[in-house]
């Protein structure tokens, strides 16, 4: 390889590429804003730093006295190279490790392929092979060993084939710049943890508030208001208590009126509570206990739902709202079982069970979409306790 002028453009072309695609930054407080935010923006330094390495490529192939089979040859690895060094590293960032692996491999050996046509004239392709590692998805601290490797591979061939006068520039090089990308990959990935831990730290805050005004909503409001509705009641009892005065019918019809009109607020008062405080499997649970103790319903009840995963505890707690409330309101049944695991959930009773050709209400059609939106399956049937079971499988 070339050593003077060569390693010069080499720093300069490599460097601002990596600049732009992972350092063309500024870390506000809202974390790091770029033009290609996060892995995208490798993609536009790399690109830029291709072309502009495009025209001394070009005169490396096609200025040399060689067949032209060779040429077309040694044009398609470096193509392939560059395409595969400005592509795979921001495909790994999305596919994980697995994929980094594999991307490392394919860089690796598209680059034997190029020094095996092309000869050490091609080993300034190695400052990108080692930005391109330091950039790609791969497991803790390997991109570094493999820098390192790298670098001392470079500093051998250095040594032993090309240029022991200036052994150290291109070693230096590949070092340093896989170093620095190293450095710029991982604050990156730092800066989307933050994100991500910011975000759910929004969400919980989001959660307590909204769960704080239905608490204090319900407390207020939902009191007074029942208050109304058992106040005119007696109101209303009390007028019948009291017949022919000529006002009755009026003030009957007037108690009545505002009867209605507090239990309406009220029924609308806890309906928008429920949206406030959402529904959760464990929250579910502990109310179903409680329900069914109540209406003196045998429960066998798992003790806690702590296996069910976050994702599913939403879903589950609808489907055992649902599962309840049908136990509680048409079962006739004086036993209830409840079984949950990370992915199923299953409410039986031994009381009268399906209906023979009959269709399932709101709730279960409800169940029905909000399984469907997850790909999971209702089964609704026969419970071997002689009712009605529902089961979800997510």
């Amino acid at each position: 390889m070339s050593t003077g002028t060569s390693h010069g453009t080499t720093t300069g072309a490599t460097a601002r590429g990596a600049f732009l695609g992972s350092a063309d930054s500024a870390i506000t407080s809202r974390g790091i804003l770029f033009r290609g935010r996060g892995p995208r923006g490798w993609l536009v330094g790399a690109g830029f730093s291709i072309l502009l390495w495009a025209w001394p490529t070009w005169n490396l192939v096609w200025s040399v006295d060689e067949p032209a089979i060779w040429k077309a040859a040694s044009s398609a690895s470096l193509i392939a190279f560059f395409a595969a060094y400005a592509v795979l590293p921001q495909v790994s960032w999305h596919r994980g490790v697995r994929a980094g692996l594999a991307s490392v491999c394919i860089l690796v050996a598209l680059n034997v392929a190029i020094i095996a046509l092309v000869g050490t004239e091609a080993l300034w392709t190695w400052p990108f092979l080692s930005c391109a590692i330091a950039m790609t998805a791969l497991p803790r601290r390997l991109d570094l060993v493999l820098i390192f490797v790298l670098s001392a591979v470079s500093l051998a061939t250095q040594l032993l084939i090309v240029h022991p006068e200036q052994a150290f520039t291109q070693p230096a090089i590949v070092l340093s710049l896989g170093l620095m990308m190293s450095a710029f990959a991982r604050l990156i990935r730092q800066t989307a943890r933050l994100r991500a831990a910011q975000s759910e730290l929004a969400d919980t805050a989001v959660a307590a508030e909204r769960s704080r005004m239905a608490r204090d909503m319900h407390d207020i409001l939902g009191h007074s208001l029942t208050v109304i509705a058992v106040k005119a009641e007696l109101a209303g009892r009390m007028l019948d208590m009291a017949p022919g005065d000529p006002a009755r019918d009026r003030a009957a019809a007037e108690i009545t009126a505002v009867q209605d009109l507090a239990r309406g607020a009220l029924a609308d008062i806890r309906a928008t509570l429920g949206g406030y405080r959402g529904v959760n499997v464990l929250a579910e649970l502990a109310a179903a206990r409680s329900a069914l103790d109540s209406a003196g319903i045998d429960a066998e009840l798992p003790g806690t739902a702590e296996q069910v995963p976050a994702r599913h505890r939403e879903l589950f707690g609808w489907v055992l709202r649902e599962g309840i409330t049908n136990v509680l309101r048409h079962s006739g049944a004086s036993r209830c079982r409840v079984r949950l695991t990370a992915s199923t959930v299953v409410v039986e009773d031994d009381g009268v069970g399906p209906v023979s050709g009959g269709t399932s209400g709101n709730g279960l059609a409800g169940i029905r979409e909000r399984v469907a939106a997850t790909g999971g399956t209702v089964s609704i049937g026969q419970s071997d306790l002689g009712g009605f079971r529902l089961a979800v499988d997510v």
